[in-house]
């Protein structure tokens, strides 16, 4: 277990800065999202994503819309053990964050795409490393006589994690209350992980061990889309089903040692020049075996999962409108690094509710809210890739500038469940915080 975990924890540095949606897919873009959450039974711009069926009653002609979020998220880690307690703090953050939205309506059919960050999305420190890594590399040098009080560690570990698609649809609407929708979208994978833990200062020995870590890994997925909607006076009923997505990048490795310090070496033969060397070769047989998935050319899979996405719509008065949604985002069946998926109890279960209320022509305010359910246990959490279960609200509203221009604000945060987990050095509590704030603009002509 020891083997798998010690450089995954170097290495599985990934964050979803501005995530809200599965494991590894975002279904936040549109600003309308910031503000309501369900917007799968949307006919304006941004049913491009959320209801690409539902754009056959949408506007006639051309729209553009054009989208900013900013987030801002903690991922902790508080040990504790028999002498006390620690907290890890690892710090997440991203640039602002775009997207891009336009669509072509004439009569019966329309025409859209989509460009914006489609998984993950942004980067991860932890200054102090993490509690897994740490303890862990503590306890080899201590089988091999050398305690935490003879040297300092040095420790460090960041990533970063983004999934850019771009999304081209085709709907056409078949009946006068039925539509139907296919989609593409290509998915460019880029990552970066970076990390280190050195003891160091030691007395007599200096540098006792390090393990250093400079990775890169890009990678190309596809994923086709089906979607579905029905619309009868005020009620909208959709279905849209995203294909599982193979993503495999390619690691292009940069730096990657792992060892102990020439004079931690020459002292151990000085000391027992007989049975060092089966000790050494044990050590880098272990070694070798943390470090064989993170070899320059090797490939690590981060599948995005298939995703099943139904919502009904219904309009109870032409001012005011609320939509009921679900997700299903089938994770245990999408690969993951040493197949990490199979330790899930079960896929994502989203649940979302939207309002949004006309208070005249010019303004519309909304709110709305999310429940998500991962099937999470504690063979999948890990100290530096975890999730934990979360409840989100957002709220907002949109400013019709004029009849071809609307302005859209949002904020939504999500208040998470912490996760322990026991483990053979003390117990670990993982905690989250996320904030985004969002700021977009809808055109039409």
């Amino acid at each position: 277990m020891k083997k798998k975990l010690l450089l995954t924890a170097l290495v599985a540095v990934a964050v979803s800065t501005a995530q809200a949606g599965g494991l590894m897919t975002n279904t936040n873009y549109h600003i309308a999202f910031d503000r309501m959450m369900a917007r799968g039974a949307t006919t304006e711009i941004d049913a491009v994503f959320s209801n690409p069926a539902g754009l056959a009653w949408g506007h006639e002609g051309w729209q553009l819309s054009l989208n900013f979020q900013k987030p801002w998220q903690y991922r902790d880690i508080e040990l504790t053990t028999q002498n006390g307690s620690h907290t890890y703090e690892g710090k997440a953050s991203a640039p602002i964050v775009p997207a891009l939205f336009a669509s072509y309506k004439h009569d019966r059919w329309a025409i859209s795409s989509m460009i914006g960050i489609v998984g993950s999305g942004g980067f991860v420190e932890y200054k102090e490393g993490v509690p897994m890594f740490n303890v862990l590399l503590q306890s080899k040098l201590y089988e091999n006589g050398i305690t935490p009080d003879q040297y300092k560690l040095d420790s460090e570990m960041k990533g970063k994690q983004y999934i850019y698609g771009g999304q081209v649809n085709f709907t056409y609407k078949v009946l006068d209350c039925l539509s139907a929708a296919v989609g593409f979208r290509a998915n460019y994978y880029d990552g970066y992980y970076r990390g280190h833990v050195i003891a160091k200062d030691h007395p007599q020995l200096g540098e006792v061990a390090k393990l250093l870590l400079d990775v890169d890994q890009k990678g190309w997925g596809f994923t086709p889309i089906v979607s579905m909607a029905f619309r009868e006076g005020p009620l909208t009923l959709t279905a849209r089903y995203e294909f599982r997505t193979k993503v495999n990048p390619k690691n292009d490795t940069n730096i990657l040692e792992a060892g102990l310090g020439e004079r931690t070496v020459a002292t151990m033969m000085a000391l027992d020049p007989v049975g060092t060397p089966a000790k050494l070769q044990k050590l880098q047989a272990e070694l070798g075996a943390y470090t064989a998935s993170y070899q320059d050319g090797v490939r690590t899979r981060y599948d995005m999962p298939a995703l099943l996405s139904v919502a009904a719509g219904y309009a109870f008065t032409d001012k005011f409108r609320a939509t009921l949604e679900y997700h299903f985002f089938d994770d245990k069946n999408a690969k993951m690094a040493n197949d990490r998926q199979e330790t899930l109890t079960h896929g994502t279960n989203e649940f979302l509710l939207g309002l949004e209320y006309d208070i005249n022509d010019k303004f519309t305010v909304s709110c709305g809210g999310q429940r998500t359910d991962y099937g999470l246990s504690d063979e999948y959490e890990q100290n530096t890739s975890f999730a934990c279960d979360s409840y989100s609200i957002g709220l907002g509203g949109a400013w019709n500038i004029n009849e071809k221009i609307r302005l859209n604000a949002g904020y939504f945060c999500s208040i998470y469940s912490d996760y322990d987990k026991q483990t053979s050095y003390g117990k670990e509590t993982y905690s989250r915080t996320n904030h985004v704030i969002g700021l977009g603009i809808d055109y039409k002509f």
